[in-house]
Order: C-alpha cells, then sequence, then structure tokens
C-alpha cells in the first residue's frame, strides 16, 4: 500500500489500526473523526479534488443488506481515491462450504489494505481482526455496534447545537436489537451528553441503566427536556416473538408526529437512522419537515466514512513500515 503525501489534508494524530467499536475509543479519539470529518466536509463544499487514498484498495463485505452504508462507504472511498472492490455474500465461495474467514483472507490476498465488514453476528469484525493483517472496520455486527452511523448521528448533533455537554438526547423504540443505540450511547457519554432511552419495557435491555442512561416508557414525559429525538426503527428482522400488540399500537405510543413535535422543546432536533418505517416510527410531515436532520445524516455519513478511512489507512501505512 502506498499513501502518498498529500498538502491537502494532514492526518491528525491516531493509533488504531481498526474501528470495531466506538466502546473502546477515548472521547479525545471521537473528537478526533468527528473534526476531521468536519475538514473533509468543508473541502468538499468548496470542491476541492482529494485523493489521499490513491493506491489504496478497499473492500467491503456486506454479509448483510444495506443501501445506506454500503453507498456510502463505496463512495466515501472513491472520493479519496481510493479503488474499491464490493464483495456479496450470496455469490461467493461461502454458499460452496468456504468458511468467513478463509474468504476473507482470499480477498487480503488480493492486495487489500482496509476492509469494510457487516455481518449479521456479533464479534465478526473483531474476529477477523485478530486473523488479517488489513485494516478492518465495522459497518455493523449484528446486535452490537454500529459505530460509524453512532459517529455520523453525533456528527450531525455537534453540527447543530456545539458541544454535547448537558445537552438531553432521547433514543426511542427497538433498544433491545438495536446497534445503533449502543454506538450512540457510547459516543454520547463520553461527550457528556445526557441520555434518555424510551420504548415498551421488553425493547428495552434489563439493567441498561448501567451503562449511564435513565429509562422512559412514556414517550410524552420526555419530549419538553429533549434537544434531540432519535428515532430508532424496529429491527422486526431480528425479533423473535411478539414485542408489542400491533403496529398501530406502537406507533401510538412512540411515534414521533405532529402532535408530540408541537408538544416537544422548541427546536428539537429529529434523527432517524432508517431506513425510516413512515408511519411507525415517524410521520411523513415529521420527517420531512424543518426540524428533521434525517437527509443530513446521511450527507454527513460519506465524511465521516472518509475521516475513518482516511485514519485507518495512515496508521496501516504506519504499521506496514512498522514490520518491513
Amino acid at each position: 500500500m502506498a499513501v502518498p503525501a498529500s498538502d491537502s489534508i494532514s492526518l491528525p494524530t491516531w493509533n488504531r489500526r481498526h474501528l470495531l467499536g466506538l466502546q473502546e475509543l477515548e472521547s479525545a479519539e471521537i473528537e478526533t473523526i468527528l473534526d476531521h470529518a468536519a475538514e473533509f466536509k468543508r473541502r468538499m463544499q468548496q470542491r476541492v479534488r482529494l485523493d489521499p487514498l490513491r493506491g489504496v484498495a478497499v473492500a467491503n463485505l456486506f454479509f448483510e443488506a444495506s443501501t445506506r452504508t454500503r453507498t456510502s462507504f463505496s463512495l466515501a472511498a472513491k472520493r479519496l481515491g481510493a479503488d474499491v472492490v464490493d464483495f456479496t455474500a450470496s455469490s461467493s465461495s461461502l454458499s460452496k462450504g468456504e468458511t468467513f474467514i478463509d474468504t476473507a483472507l482470499t480477498i487480503e490476498s488480493m492486495g487489500v489494505d482496509l476492509m469494510v465488514i457487516r455481518h449479521s453476528s456479533p464479534g465478526a469484525p473483531e474476529m477477523l481482526s485478530r486473523h488479517l493483517r488489513c485494516g478492518i472496520l465495522n459497518a455493523g455486527d449484528g446486535t452490537h455496534e454500529h459505530p460509524t452511523q453512532g459517529l455520523l448521528d453525533v456528527f450531525t448533533m455537534r453540527e447543530q447545537l456545539g458541544s454535547l455537554a448537558g445537552k438531553t438526547v432521547t433514543l426511542v423504540g427497538d433498544i433491545k436489537h438495536s446497534r445503533v443505540a449502543r454506538s450512540n450511547i457510547w459516543a454520547l457519554k463520553k461527550l457528556g451528553a445526557n441520555i434518555i432511552v424510551c420504548g415498551p419495557g421488553t425493547l428495552i435491555p434489563p439493567g441498561i441503566e448501567k451503562l449511564g442512561v435513565r429509562v422512559a416508557h412514556r414517550f410524552d414525559d420526555v419530549l419538553q427536556e429533549s434537544d434531540v429525538i432519535n428515532l430508532l426503527r424496529v429491527q422486526f428482522e431480528r425479533q423473535r416473538g411478539a414485542f408489542f400488540p400491533s403496529i398501530a399500537e406502537y406507533a401510538h405510543l412512540f411515534g414521533m408526529n405532529g402532535d408530540r413535535l408541537r408538544r416537544a422543546r422548541p427546536g428539537v432536533l429529529i434523527l432517524a437512522p432508517g431506513p425510516i418505517n413512515r408511519g411507525v416510527e415517524i410521520t411523513p410531515d415529521v420527517a420531512d419537515g424543518p426540524n428533521s436532520q434525517i437527509l443530513h445524516q446521511v450527507t454527513n455519513g460519506l465524511f465521516i466514512r472518509m475521516a475513518c478511512l482516511h485514519l485507518l489507512a495512515g496508521q496501516q501505512l504506519s504499521h506496514a513500515q512498522e514490520t518491513r
């Protein structure tokens, strides 16, 4: 791998070869990623051409369906000048009995420097980091973490509110099955925010208060104190059993609609990681209204992923030079 020196964008201090989750990061490391993403956003808005990853090969290994994350990572790598390989599990040798690790090793042996992994099993990216030499970036592993989604959510909040210290962020919905909720909690706590998790009792993990969050089961009770409301999608594909009587009842009790928005704190930010279920977690008037940050989240995801790829590529180059 050769990462050419570039006068256009400098690398901040960064010492990790992999990004597996936000739980392991210090607050200063999270701020480094956010600041680096902000710099990429500024340069891209000025239409400055950047190619600091020219000569770097990035492989996207997605073992779960994805639209936003996969497209965002591919575009981020290409905007940085990297060569991109998109891997599709359904048409791979996995269908012939090859193991997950052997598949990844085969792709790495073709000269891949960074590997972006999405997998349904918690811990899959961490396992690959112990078997591969390339840098590993977790794009979502089961119900464990989704670090770049957590980062882009926090980046969007910080962009609108400035410092998050003392701000109250309410995560609403399927906390039990949400990797996004976990990454949000780790990042927000380290940046000094107050966090409320709100949803049906069946969708709130027992003991989650130990993470330093407050639990609420009535959405209406926390509207007035929330600076940000992040509406998590109900993870129907990960649920095994019925966690609430009906979708209509869930929408009635926990959906964000025009009436709740009018009763919420003025200027409250409405986030949703997507894909959004209109009429379930959020009504169209709110999703498309002035408080909504949903499309800003998608846009900011590109810059967060550019920042993460750039930081890991720089560390990967340093590691390769040290081991020669």
